[in-house]
């Protein structure tokens, strides 16, 4: 089984990832860890000297390359991984996909203190953050409305998580 979690960036898709990969017993795979490993450098960096265009190719090939050799595992997939290059398809033919759609109010909370890690928002003000958020959410909830499960609930509770899972 190969379970991938979508969602924007703040929406605890690492955070549950862990959780799930441990109680299921499955490999885990954050893939934005995974395109750092594959780059050999950070992600704020491939954005800063090669751009989003560069960083999204890169994103999708390491995404290709850990569906392809491995059978079971969980993955936290970036904020932005489904709405490049047909990857909602791709993983949605290839497992079960999960939105975790958290708040608007709970992402900024969240995000806020986690700026300086995030390329995308790093330089952005409180009111620059709201108004990123709203729109990149806007932009990107017609990929998200796609997965096969759609995870509503706040705080999400592990083993309802799973029971959508299953039963998708």
């Amino acid at each position: 089984m190969k379970i991938f979690l979508i969602g924007f960036m703040g929406s605890g898709k690492t955070h549950w990832g862990r959780l799930l990969s441990e109680k299921l017993g499955m490999r885990f795979f954050d893939l934005d860890e995974q395109v750092t490993e594959h780059a050999g450098r950070p992600i704020a960096e491939i954005f800063a000297t090669d751009g989003e265009e560069h960083f999204r190719l890169l994103e999708k090939e390491v995404l290709y390359i850990l569906t392809e050799s491995h059978d079971n595992f969980v993955m936290a997939c970036g904020g932005g991984s489904p709405c490049y290059f047909n990857n909602i398809e791709y993983m949605k033919q290839s497992g079960t996909t999960v939105w975790i759609n958290t708040p608007l109010d709970t992402l900024f909370e969240r995000l806020v203190n986690e700026k300086d890690k995030r390329p995308l928002i790093k330089d952005l003000s409180g009111e620059q953050l709201k108004g990123f958020i709203g729109k990149k959410f806007a932009d990107r909830k017609i990929y998200y409305e796609q997965a096969d499960v759609t995870v509503d609930e706040e705080p999400v509770q592990l083993e309802q998580l799973i029971e959508k899972i299953f039963h998708a």
